[in-house]
């Protein structure tokens, strides 16, 4: 029988059989070592001239060599333990050694203590490449991450139920993969971007407390937080609920264990504003979509640093500075900042050039006093009050924004984060959690000239029905929220979920706000809509995404690290050359024709 390396220390003085990949060999003259990598660690064999026909073939093999050996462990000599390995006090002496194949020169490295190969490489021979040590390990702890959440989710007293693969497309803000029908001509099927509609018609059967571990599909552009294609989520939904809040408490506990116990991080709220948003009960801050803009400027701050947005409008209201003269003012504060180099400062203007900013005014604060070009143009009252509101002192810098309120928000929101990489604010040991809830429901389109949904329509808006008819011009449409919640983990996006429109009355009613007769609504979803026409109960939901949200527990930055087989940036599969042509049988059998783009 095999004993794996991570057990041979408990077969000191017995002869056991061991397999795996060559790691390394090193030829002493009369002596040959090996050392033999499987999946739980490397042992030393020894192979001596005594043992004729192994040592033969020892003098053979190479690099990723595939081995059977057979002999007795012993200790190590003491000058020759190595306490770099869990078996570094004990080798393997060899009397038969058996040859299970060979291997060609490697295109990549396997070992986690040379170069790491490039990723293009890496990804076209995965194979390869999940041999290294560290991925070996991180496929364990993702099926361990899996494990973890499933026993949480049995133990709430949910029921893990499957979906299908084959759907229908939906609107859920992505383009769909299609599939064309064999058996239904001019017909398609499209892989699901999330298993919604499905959810909540268990909902409208019966099922209590729903979960799967789903895989989704959507075709988007790849980025370094997101995987091109397909990704898994924790799918769940529960019957009887018309308030977020109980979502929120039912996965809320999951998540910290993750954080605390599965990846031995500390939980923090390094934001003095968020604090203020942990209610009772919790230890996770609860920030309306509105307030996460004003204050950090995008919807999923990362909350292990403060540097939040300052408003300073009514700081400049009788300014005689014109570049203050603006709807808008505000700035952030950054620790250190004065220390920054004219050139430093030259690079982060740049970037808030290229977020829609005209400039980037300053102050710095070194030397006992304020330093910086605008100081000429701003009265005394006006300096001493941004130093008291934005709380700097010797060696910060301020740095401000002045435009339209939403431009405003969104650079100072951008700088913010560009500072804290900077100045090292990203703690890797420190884990942030916040919930972004009461998302506009209506959104302005500002290409098409008209409203369009900010998110989910299947989102109950807060109010039901009567705040809907209550709105009647755009202004008042776009101040209705929807029962949605986001939780940010590190100022990344890890879960999206709502409270659920089961009533038909309010389906037809937030689309025909949009012009959309009822017919169309019926059209696009009335497998839906008439099941909630048979007694649906209130039911809410929400998805976090597995892959992002263990990507952070693993300190990785790249979401390609963490996937057993992922594509590339340009969401091409190298290693099985996907997507790829097919042939002319099978696009006739799918009736389907490919039409040549014109040069």
């Amino acid at each position: 029988m095999r004993i794996l390396t991570s057990e041979l220390n408990d077969f000191l003085g017995k002869n056991v059989m061991v397999e795996g990949w060559v790691n390394s060999r090193r030829d002493h003259g009369g002596l040959i070592f090996i050392d033999l990598r499987d999946h739980k660690g490397i042992v030393q064999l020894v192979v001596t001239p005594e043992v004729d026909e192994a040592f033969k073939l020892a003098e053979t093999v190479r690099d990723e060599f595939v081995l059977r050996a057979v002999g007795k462990i012993r200790e190590r000599e003491p000058g020759l333990v190595n306490p770099n390995i869990p078996t570094g006090k004990i080798e393997l002496v060899v009397e038969d050694l058996i040859l299970l194949n060979k291997s060609e020169p490697l295109p990549v490295n396997t070992h986690d203590d040379g170069e790491k190969s490039s990723e293009e490489l890496r990804l076209k021979y995965r194979y390869l490449d999940l041999r290294r040590p560290k991925m070996q390990k991180r496929l364990r702890r993702r099926s361990e991450f899996y494990r973890y959440i499933r026993n949480y989710m049995y133990e709430r007293g949910f029921t893990e139920i499957t979906t299908p693969i084959l759907a229908n497309s939906s609107p859920e803000g992505a383009r769909d993969f299609l599939v064309p029908s064999r058996l239904h001509p001019g017909k398609f099927y499209a892989l699901p971007q999330a298993p919604q509609q499905f959810k909540q018609l268990l909902m409208v059967g019966g099922v209590d407390k729903y979960f799967q571990i789903a895989p989704c599909f959507r075709d988007e552009d790849p980025r370094a937080d997101r995987l091109y294609g397909d990704f898994y989520q924790l799918d769940f939904e529960m019957a009887f609920v018309d308030d977020g809040e109980v979502v929120r408490k039912e996965i809320e506990p999951l998540y910290i264990k993750l954080v605390t116990e599965f990846a031995n991080k500390k939980l923090v709220c390094n934001s003095e504003v968020a604090k203020k948003y942990i209610g009772e009960g919790s230890v996770v801050p609860r920030i309306p979509f509105i307030d996460s803009m004003e204050y950090y400027g995008v919807d999923k701050p990362d909350l292990r640093y403060g540097m939040e947005l300052v408003e300073l409008t009514d700081v400049f209201a009788e300014t005689e500075f014109k570049v203050f003269k603006a709807p808008c003012v505000k700035a952030i504060c950054v620790k250190g900042g004065a220390g920054l180099t004219r050139r430093e400062i030259d690079e982060f203007t740049e970037k808030a050039k290229k977020e829609g900013a005209g400039g980037l005014a300053y102050i710095l604060y070194s030397d006992g006093e304020a330093k910086s070009p605008i100081l000429k143009f701003m009265s005394e009252a006006e300096i001493k009050a941004v130093k008291e509101k934005t709380g700097a002192e010797e060696g910060d810098a301020i740095f401000f924004g002045a435009d339209e309120r939403p431009r405003v928000n969104k650079v100072l929101g951008q700088l913010r984060i560009a500072f804290a990489d900077k100045f090292g604010l990203k703690k890797p040991e420190e884990v942030a959690l916040c919930w972004i809830m009461d998302f506009p429901f209506y959104e302005w389109d500002e290409k098409n000239k008209k409203l369009d949904f900010g998110h989910n329509p299947f989102s109950m808006p807060k109010g039901g029905k009567e705040v809907l008819e209550a709105a009647k011009t755009n202004e008042e449409k776009l101040a209705i929220v929807a029962d949605q919640y986001d939780m940010v983990m590190n100022g990344y996006e890890c879960a999206s979920g709502a409270v659920r429109n089961y009533n038909p009355d309010i389906m037809y009613k937030v689309f025909n706000i949009l012009g959309y007769n009822n017919e169309f609504v019926e059209a696009r979803f009335g497998g839906m809509l008439n099941a909630f026409k048979y007694g649906a109960p209130p039911h809410a939901g929400c998805a976090p995404g597995l892959d992002r949200i263990f990507m952070i527990l693993e300190d990785e930055d790249n979401i390609r690290d963490v996937v057993a087989f992922p594509k590339n940036g340009a969401g091409v599969d190298l290693m099985m050359n996907s997507p790829s042509e097919v042939d002319q049988m099978q696009l006739d059998e799918a009736h389907l024709a490919v039409i040549p783009e014109e040069d």
